[in-house]
């Protein structure tokens, strides 16, 4: 039985720490750790409620570049300000690179921030801040892993926390593969649940959209396996569960059982399986996101937020051999040829289409859209003709669900190397995310030693908001 009695020590809240981790791992009558923390946001954010139902953040893995994207520097010096031009925008006063002609057609519905700033120069341990909100200990190292200290969860996690299911879908799932180290076997440190453990991963995975096979992944049916023969396997599985021993035996079962049903439900059937079939969608519509694993991710991400996810992470990421920099952004050579050959004109295609997509629908205004970096690239070029890593100034941006369209938080020294004003930390951005999420500092969750951690340290960027 569930003990409610206990002389264990108890948190300010009245709640006991053992008590803690039980809920965190069981179920009783409807009531859930998820639950438990929704109820207790909920009351907490009597001050504004959630103005986004749902968030899409879009992880350009490798480094967005700033000088030929949100913050050209058309009079600085050709080795700074590099081979392109700068374009006007629909925001008087805002310029964006030329390799960006359709997203400037749509800046009056973005936000964006030219002053972001995580002082790290590693891919992992920059990635950390910007996934986490939290410095990674040491800064600047290079392929590091997960684990404490660095065991902060992910934004992706804490929604998993706060957020119930919805639509037979899980709140949080990030694809179409994990950001991961250059070895491509351990994943970026802030990537999971950390100290939430790992009940609280977001649904990680690893697919390929453009795919004409495409289904949702691993709930292909066995050869022979009819959609009838799977219900009634389904219910004999019902009638053989014997009752649980003992509430031990049901805390080390819980996080099978939550997924065993996650699963069940996707190959079941229903809305959650539908969401998966990007055949449905006209020719047209996935024309318009481009026949790109980056393009059809994010299409696949606008259909997981129709149909239930509360937040779904799409990582830009390739591994394409025969282009420079494994035709990644991380572009530490023929940084200009990668850029106008295939990236900035994928990037630019599915951004905006995006973008456009949800405000056709009537989606735009309850759908966040994050569109993220772990940092940016040098101010000069380097014997390569690339340009390198660069975490103490770049730009990022929002739009949608709450935020307001037509802005520019922030700006650049001449160079785009230094914050010239309003300098905005990862902490910061990601307490905006929170906020139009219906969370504020004041939301807490607990480690897995029951202790009551709040999820952001930042101030929200009121700048921002619509």
């Amino acid at each position: 039985m569930l003990r409610l009695l206990s002389n264990g020590s108890r948190l300010c809240d009245g709640i006991n720490r053992r008590e803690w981790l039980r809920l965190g791992g069981l179920s009783l009558g409807g009531l859930s750790l998820p639950h438990l923390l929704q109820s207790r946001a909920e009351a907490t954010e009597a001050s504004h409620r959630a103005t986004a139902k749902s968030c899409i953040v879009l992880f350009i893995s490798g480094g967005f570049p700033q000088h030929e994207g949100f913050d050209p520097k058309p009079e600085a010096p050709k080795e700074v300000r590099g081979d392109f031009g700068a374009i006007s925008t629909r925001t008087p006063g805002l310029l964006v690179g030329e390799l960006m002609p359709k997203t400037a057609q749509i800046t009056d519905r973005l936000a964006v921030i030219r002053s972001m700033v995580t002082g790290d120069n590693a891919h992992s341990t920059s990635g950390y801040q910007m996934l986490t909100g939290q410095p990674h200990i040491p800064l600047n190292r290079e392929n590091a892993g997960p684990g404490k200290p660095n065991d902060w969860p992910s934004l992706n996690a804490v929604v998993q926390a706060l957020r119930s299911p919805r639509g037979g879908l899980p709140a949080s799932i990030s694809l179409p593969r994990r950001l991961a180290n250059n070895n491509g076997q351990d994943p970026w440190p802030g990537t999971d649940g950390g100290f939430l453990g790992q009940r609280f991963d977001p649904w990680f995975l690893d697919c390929d959209p453009t795919d004409k096979n495409f289904t949702m992944p691993g709930g292909e049916f066995l050869e022979g396996m009819a959609q009838a023969r799977l219900n009634s396997r389904l219910s004999l599985l019902d009638q053989l569960r014997d009752p649980l021993d003992s509430m031990e035996r049901q805390a080390r079962l819980v996080s099978y059982n939550t997924y065993q049903q996650q699963a069940l439900d996707l190959i079941s059937g229903g809305n959650a399986r539908k969401a998966f079939d990007l055949q449905s969608e006209s020719t047209e519509m996935r024309e318009r996101y481009s026949h790109t694993k980056f393009g059809q991710s994010a299409l696949l991400a606008r259909r997981l937020v129709e149909a239930g996810a509360s937040l779904v992470q799409v990582q830009s990421i390739s591994d394409d051999k025969k282009r420079p920099n494994g035709g990644g952004w991380d572009t530490h050579e023929k940084h200009s040829e990668s850029l106008k050959g295939w990236l900035m004109p994928t990037f630019d295609q599915v951004y905006s289409t995006l973008i456009l997509d949800l405000e056709e629908r009537g989606l735009l205004d309850e759908t966040l859209v994050c569109m993220v970096t772990e940092f940016g690239h040098t101010p000069k070029f380097n014997a390569r003709k690339g340009r390198d890593h660069w975490g103490r100034v770049f730009s990022i941006a929002l739009a949608g669900g709450g935020i307001r369209g037509g802005v520019v938080h922030g700006e650049s020294n001449t160079h785009a190397a230094e914050p010239k004003t309003d300098p905005v930390t990862p902490a910061d951005y990601l307490a905006t995310v929170y906020h139009c999420l219906g969370y504020s500092n004041e939301t807490f969750v607990p480690d897995l030693q029951g202790r009551p951690i709040p999820i952001t340290r930042g101030k929200v960027i009121e700048s921002l908001l619509g």
